[in-house]
Parts: structure tokens; C-alpha cells; sequence
């Protein structure tokens, strides 16, 4: 019954956040900025409850970097809100407007999807930023967090609710489900008398688990088995620059490299430089037989290793003798997140871009760039790695639906 009033209360404020203007959803964002920071010292008291009880629990040291908040993070959250404030909002847009034969004058402008639920795991910015993308396009917000971070959680949407409520609008344009129990996400997935799309992020089995139990329309937020091809014709020192970021800046996100394909012309030269670079971290690499044999210290690979999101110090890597054979074992073994070419050769960069089907594809850049924030949408939603209605960092646009508007003058169809 608590879930089915989460679900109701949320169907009804959508109903105001649709109508509410720039302005209004500016001045709630503001606020709940400023409230965040305010209750600055809570919410990091709540995290240091969810960081002992994490690390009781043995969880990964990539998982607990996600976990963890401190000063910066929260002001990170924050900044985040106010980015969306300078964003422009989609809401009335409108797209297109045509004049029929008949007089009728047809157009599609933007609108809110109306209530977006998030399931997602132990990453307490996300709150913020969920709501914070939510808010500013219209949409209530139902918020799933995982076990692991719900006292942070229940600590951040308080004090955003607190903000929404100095702004004289409605906190129920952000509600936590704070009941931690499996059957009560199972529940949460067949809302879908109040639910219009939920949105999944976290690992591999959270996203199977919601894709293949929701009733729920769902935007699938992809994990991150995320490639880096060193072609033949490469920079070696861009490469390493570029691996040792992708790699290891952040290794609990998704767009962290966690495999690597080098060309076999190179591999003689390039791998003993690898190693050496990699040290400098103490990043285990698995490897096939051709580079265990350049490099006998790395750890031979498993098949299970070229299609692991590892979220640690460790990298796969596979020796290929053309681009093609690259394309082929990317597409093969992707999550259809991020992948990239170190490359000198314009017609290798093309024909990667071309054929490499992910959502984010860079040539000389590192995969840590599918990011909302570094995209210039301000926070994001999530990394969409399927093809329908929303594709990469999704931000503000889509989080929006389009509905057609028509004007007549008495007109009727004969």
C-alpha cells in the first residue's frame, strides 16, 4: 500500500510540474542546491553509516569509490543542480509546425514523460542528479536506491525535499522508496498504472533483472566492458596517456576501459611500454597467448575476460592483425557503451567510427568522456546503450516526449 501512495502522489504532482514554468522549476533547483549544502553534514554522517556497513560487507574498493561522499562531492551535487538551472529548458519546444491542404495547421512540441522511476545502486549522486534532470523537465521522480547507500539517500532527498518546500513547491517531486526489499522492487517494476518509464542504472544483473521483470516501459542504461584499439599506426605516447586515463582516473564508472585491442605490428614495442606504465597502478592484465609470450608477467586470459566489466585494476587485452579483425571482436564482446582508436591513419578512424556499433565512438580521446557533464548536458540521467528514443548520456531532451498540437477553424473530415 506504501508503494501504490508513492505511485499515486507521484501521478498527481506531475500533473502541477507540467505546467510549472522556467522560471518556478529554476528557482526549485536553486534551493535544493543550497539546501544540499546545508544539510551538508548530515548527509556526510548518514554516508560514513553506509561506508562502515559496506566495507563490513566486503564490497570492492571500485564500488565503495562510488559509495563514497565527502565535501567536494556533495558540493560536486550541488553545482549540479545549478549547471541544470543554466540549461535551457525543453519543455515547449516546438519542433515543427506545418499547414495541411485543409487548413489544419499540424506541430509536435516537447513535453514531460510524466513519472520516471530509477532503480540504481550504491551511487548517492545519482539522487541528486536524477532529480535535478527530472525537475527541470517537468517529471515526478520515484527514486530506488540500493541497500548499500540508503542512508545517504534518505539524507539527500530530504534535504532537497527541504528545498523544494522553501520554494513553495511540491516535495513530492522527488520520493525515495526506502524499503530496501527485493519483493518491494519486483513491485515497484509493475507500477505501471503510475510509472511511465523506469530507468535501470547499475550492474549487469540489476539491468537484466529490471529489462526482464518491468511492466514498466524501460530506457536500459548499459555497463561499461569498454575497448581502446591501439592501431599500427598510433602515437605511443597519446595511446599510453590515453589508456592510463581511460583505465585508471575512476575504476568504479562505466566508461572505464576494461579492454584492449593491439595491433600485432606493434605489440613487440608497444607492450613491454604498456606494462611498464600500467605498474604505476598495479593494473593486473590478462592477456592472450600471442602477448603473454611479448610480455610473460601478464596473467593469460579466460574467454569470460573479454566480456568482463571488471570495475578494478584490471584489463583485458587481445593482439589483432588488421582494424577488421579489431571491429569484429569489439562488436563481439562490447556492451555497446564506449569504445575508441588511438590511430594516425584517417581512413582507419573512419571506417572505425563507421562500424563499431556503440553509443559514444572516439578517435584519440579517452572513453571518460561519455559523461552528461562533459557533453554539455549538465548531469545525466544515465548512459543509454539501446537505440530507441534515447541513445549515449541522456540529459535533458530525453527526458522529454513529443505530443502534436493541431489548430483549425471548423474544420471536419469528410
Amino acid at each position: 500500500m506504501e508503494l501504490l501512495e508513492i505511485g499515486k502522489r507521484a501521478r498527481e504532482v506531475s500533473r502541477r510540474l507540467n505546467v510549472l514554468g522556467q522560471t518556478e522549476k529554476n528557482n526549485g533547483l536553486e534551493q535544493a542546491a543550497s539546501s544540499l549544502l546545508e544539510g551538508r553534514e548530515e548527509i556526510l554522517a548518514a554516508n560514513r553509516k553506509d561506508m562502515e556497513r559496506a566495507r563490513n560487507n566486503g564490497m570492492s574498493q571500485g564500488l565503495l569509490d562510488r559509495l563514497a561522499l565527502d565535501e567536494s562531492r556533495i558540493k560536486s551535487m550541488a553545482d549540479g543542480l545549478l549547471e541544470v538551472v543554466s540549461l535551457e529548458d525543453p519543455v515547449g519546444e516546438v519542433l515543427s509546425m506545418k499547414k495541411r491542404p485543409n487548413g489544419l495547421l499540424i506541430g509536435q512540441k516537447r513535453v514531460p514523460l510524466g513519472v520516471i522511476g530509477i532503480i540504481y545502486e550504491a551511487r548517492p549522486n545519482v539522487t541528486a542528479d536524477a532529480f535535478g534532470l527530472c525537475f527541470k523537465t517537468g517529471n515526478a521522480v520515484i527514486l530506488k536506491g540500493g541497500s548499500d547507500a540508503i542512508e545517504s539517500n534518505k539524507a539527500i532527498v530530504t534535504w532537497i525535499r527541504a528545498g523544494l518546500e522553501r520554494a513553495g513547491l511540491p516535495m513530492d517531486a522527488i520520493q525515495l522508496i526506502e524499503d530496501t526489499d527485493r519483493e518491494t522492487t519486483r513491485s515497484f517494476m509493475r507500477l505501471n498504472q503510475y510509472v511511465d518509464v523506469l530507468i535501470p542504472r547499475g550492474g549487469a544483473g540489476l539491468i537484466r533483472t529490471v529489462v526482464e521483470n518491468s511492466t514498466i516501459p524501460v530506457i536500459e542504461t548499459g555497463t561499461g566492458n569498454c575497448h581502446v584499439f591501439v592501431d599500427e599506426s598510433a602515437d605511443f605516447d597519446m595511446a599510453l596517456d590515453i589508456i592510463y586515463n581511460a583505465k585508471t582516473q575512476r575504476i568504479g564508472v562505466c566508461n572505464a576501459c576494461e579492454s584492449l585491442v593491439v595491433h600485432r605490428k606493434i605489440a613487440d614495442r608497444f607492450l613491454p611500454l604498456l606494462k611498464e606504465r600500467l605498474d604505476e597502478k598495479h593494473v593486473e592484465i590478462r592477456a592472450d597467448e600471442a602477448a603473454c609470450q611479448i610480455v610473460p608477467e601478464f596473467v593469460p586470459a579466460s574467454e569470460e575476460d573479454w566480456g568482463t566489466e571488471y570495475l578494478d585494476y584490471i584489463l583485458s587485452l587481445k593482439i589483432v592483425d588488421n582494424i577488421q579483425e579489431a571491429i569484429d571482436h569489439i562488436n563481439r564482446y562490447n556492451t555497446k557503451h564506449s569504445e575508441a582508436i588511438i590511430t594516425s591513419d584517417y581512413s582507419n578512424s573512419q571506417k572505425f567510427l563507421n562500424e563499431v556499433d556503440a553509443a559514444a565512438v572516439y578517435v584519440n580521446a579517452s572513453t571518460r568522456f561519455t559523461d552528461g557533464f562533459e557533453f554539455g548536458f549538465g548531469a545525466e540521467i544515465g548512459i543509454s546503450t539501446q537505440k530507441l528514443h534515447a541513445r549515449g548520456p541522456m540529459g535533458l531532451k530525453e527526458l522529454t516526449s513529443t505530443k502534436y498540437v493541431i489548430y483549425g477553424e471548423g474544420q471536419i473530415r469528410g
